[in-house]
């Protein structure tokens, strides 16, 4: 597979988490991921580390899809779950706990019991990259597996978690044929946009300790978009 090749995606939500997991098709976060887990956090320094893509993670039968930007250094890319085993972790999960789409409050590792309750957990890039910003091509790369995702789940609702998981979720739609408006939509706290043929999608800051500790992003914020997806899952298609 060449750098610039779009790993190829099989059928069926076991098969595309293979295919995540095995991708090496971006020669810099392959880099990347494996010095994080061999170097490690001090606090991590006796755990041995995941350092692979990191697959996404819920109810295959969601009607909410949950899209973030890339894994943790020493939370993804540490445990191998999205969202878990970080402060991001912490907020996320405890918030879908208290909209009943979480079993419980914590997600610490692969093996807690989590279990997620009409709700799938997912990336725009599936590693972590070097300063928490994936370059376009990373992207580009990357975005067979959410297409297939939505593809597989075929979600009413998605929450983009940030802007540039608001943008890869747009081209996901747009490769999947909505036509989108011009100027194209663009993301803010709260935004909501309805597409023909398209889920319905909503935008959130992210769940980043850098937005949860200053309040840019309270519970109380996003507690309110989660309780919108979930009217919009109780009205009638």
């Amino acid at each position: 597979m060449t750098p610039d090749a779009p790993p190829p995606v099989a059928p069926g939500l076991a098969s595309l988490e293979r295919q995540v997991i095995s991708c090496r098709a971006c020669p810099r976060l392959v880099r990347w991921r494996e010095r994080v887990a061999r170097v490690r956090r001090r606090a991590y320094r006796t755990e041995r580390y995941w350092g692979r893509p990191v697959p996404g993670f819920g109810d295959p039968r969601a009607w909410l899809l949950v899209v973030g930007l890339a894994p943790g250094a020493h939370g993804g890319n540490r445990t191998g779950r999205v969202f878990t085993g970080d402060r991001s972790g912490d907020f996320l999960y405890a918030a879908l706990h208290r909209a009943g789409l979480a079993s419980q409050p914590t997600s610490r590792s692969r093996d807690d019991g989590l279990r997620l309750i009409g709700t799938w957990v997912t990336l725009a890039v599936r590693c972590v990259p070097p300063h928490n910003r994936p370059a376009p091509g990373e992207f580009r790369r990357c975005s067979p597996f959410l297409d297939r995702e939505v593809a597989l789940l075929r979600p009413r609702v998605v929450l983009a978690l940030g802007a540039m998981a608001w943008a890869a979720v747009l081209g996901s739609f747009e490769r999947r044929g909505a036509v989108l408006p011009s100027p194209r939509p663009r993301f803010a706290h709260g935004a909501e946009l309805a597409l023909a043929g398209a889920p319905r999608l909503l935008g959130s800051y992210h769940v980043s300790q850098q937005n949860t500790q200053t309040g840019r992003l309270t519970a109380g914020m996003f507690d309110a978009v989660l309780a919108r997806a979930l009217r919009t899952h109780s009205r009638p298609p």
